[in-house]
């Protein structure tokens, strides 16, 4: 990193430390812990674990959730290019990078994730490399990666400033940092509020939500970047009862209904496409 580039870091790692008092690094032990047994989605599946069968039930679960990703993450694009994901879970994301023709690396703070995921990899025939690893100090060298992809990974991680700081480090000078976190001011985390329901994973031992403005200073480092909120209500198939009903036959039908323009910054997801 230039001079320049590393007093700016300095000044955005102060800014936000001032402002949100994260978690320490004892934690790191928790959340490898918490992870190992909770992987996302997991409870979802209905086939055995670790067959294609399986890999493809979390795929379909996951993109239909999240049905704005693969239409503004160009899963094919990037044929050729060194991408890693920190933390990768099972590889339901990498898997798509890796067909798409992308040279992957994917890293998880969880042994059990990267088991699961280097089992998915075998199942859907492509290659990468997979490896346990701490993304808040990763052993890769300085300007190794073209695109680094961390989609829900600072939000859990004890010190995401550090995490931040050294995917700037690894990234490739012009490098692509495709990155998103919680939306601390969003139509989920007022839902939950009001409907009195846990947000999923709220109970890990690291859980944050960031304001587009703190975001934005953490994001400062990089040469440019833009934030696109999204991620807006689906039908939900981890509740019952009748705050289910209400929430699926009611509100996801009439939240939809307005205009995009006037939501899209109450969107959960906070996804930021930043250029070294």
């Amino acid at each position: 990193m230039s001079r320049t580039t590393d007093d700016a870091m300095t000044a955005a790692l102060e800014d936000s430390r001032s402002e949100n008092a994260y978690p320490r690094r004892n934690k790191l032990g928790e959340v490898r812990a918490y992870w190992d047994t909770r992987i996302h989605d997991l409870s979802i599946t209905t086939q055995p674990v670790g067959t294609k069968a399986f890999f493809d039930e979390l795929e379909e679960y996951r993109f239909g959730k999240l049905e704005y990703l693969a239409r503004i993450v160009k899963f094919a694009g990037y044929q050729g290019k060194r991408l890693l994901e920190i933390g990768c879970g099972v590889g339901t994301d990498l898997v798509r990078f890796a067909k798409g023709g992308a040279i992957v690396t994917g890293i998880d703070l969880s042994e059990q994730a990267i088991e699961l995921c280097q089992r998915n990899f075998a199942a859907n025939g492509v290659a990468g490399d997979l490896r346990v690893m701490n993304g808040e100090q990763m052993t890769f060298a300085n300007n190794t990666y073209d695109v680094v992809y961390a989609h829900g990974v600072l939000q859990y991680t004890p010190e995401p400033t550090a995490m931040l700081r050294e995917i700037h480090r690894v990234l490739k000078p012009d490098g692509h940092g495709i990155l998103m976190v919680y939306n601390r001011y969003s139509w989920l985390n007022f839902m939950s509020k009001v409907m009195h329901v846990d947000l999923e994973h709220d109970d890990a031992p690291v859980f944050l939500t960031f304001p587009q403005g703190e975001f934005r200073k953490l994001l400062q480092p990089f040469s440019r970047f833009d934030i696109v909120p999204e991620r807006f209500p689906v039908p939900s198939r981890l509740h019952r009862g009748w705050k289910a009903l209400l929430y699926n036959q009611l509100f996801v039908p009439g939240f939809n209904l307005l205009p995009r323009r006037l939501i899209r910054p109450l969107g959960w997801h906070l996804m930021a496409f930043a250029i070294k």
